[in-house]
């Protein structure tokens, strides 16, 4: 389980601040460890900021929602750009969904964290094809804490640490569910659809 760095609170001394990475497959949890870091914020009575893309609508047009229905409220924004103006004088950012933002989030997220705030960010670490996915990669390498966490293979039971996309789509960004994607291990993903269920 991840523990939250401490924060000294002595006033001669700037406030640091630094980055945070929540990676993994579909259904691995991503959301629900971002949701679960930014509740126990809010509880610290931390000011919190939350951020997703605008395109992506799957649960909620605006909150921040896992799969098993835990939300959270947030703004949608159309480009990274629009966290710097937003995000104000808060203690804490969090991103959901960092894949889908250009590279210049890597940028946005620098200069959060350099102007002390906790800047907490979740995302796919490969796309369906198990390459690195968007700006992931950069975000974990220059991120002070880095979090991968895994589902379980809908296949074997095993550790799943890979997207398995079950439609014919084709398209890098495809939005959806267990109607488009499962979790598998290494082996049962490329075994594609080869796989013997059991």
């Amino acid at each position: 389980m991840f523990i939250e760095p401490s924060r000294k609170k002595e006033i001669m001394t700037p406030r640091t601040g630094w980055i945070e990475v929540i990676c993994g497959s579909m259904f691995s949890g991503k959301t629900e460890e971002l949701i679960r870091r930014l509740n126990r914020a809010k509880i610290a009575r931390q000011q919190v900021e939350i951020f997703k893309p605008a395109f992506d609508k799957r649960y909620h047009a605006e909150d921040i929602v896992s799969h098993n229905d835990n939300s959270i409220r947030s703004t949608p924004v159309q480009t990274p750009s629009e966290i710097l103006l937003l995000a104000g004088s808060c203690d804490v950012v969090g991103l959901d969904e960092a894949q889908f933002f250009d590279q210049s989030i890597l940028d946005v997220c620098n200069t959060l964290a350099n102007s002390g705030k906790r800047v907490i960010v979740a995302g796919l670490d490969m796309d369906y094809e198990a390459k690195p996915f968007g700006c992931m990669p950069q975000l974990m390498s220059i991120a002070e804490y880095v979090t991968k966490v895994h589902a379980i293979c809908v296949v074997c039971g095993e550790v799943a640490s890979h997207s398995f996309r079950t439609s014919p789509s084709r398209e890098r960004v495809l939005l959806g569910e267990t109607d488009a994607y499962e979790a598998r291990c290494r082996r049962c993903f490329n075994l594609g659809d080869r796989v013997q269920r059991p």
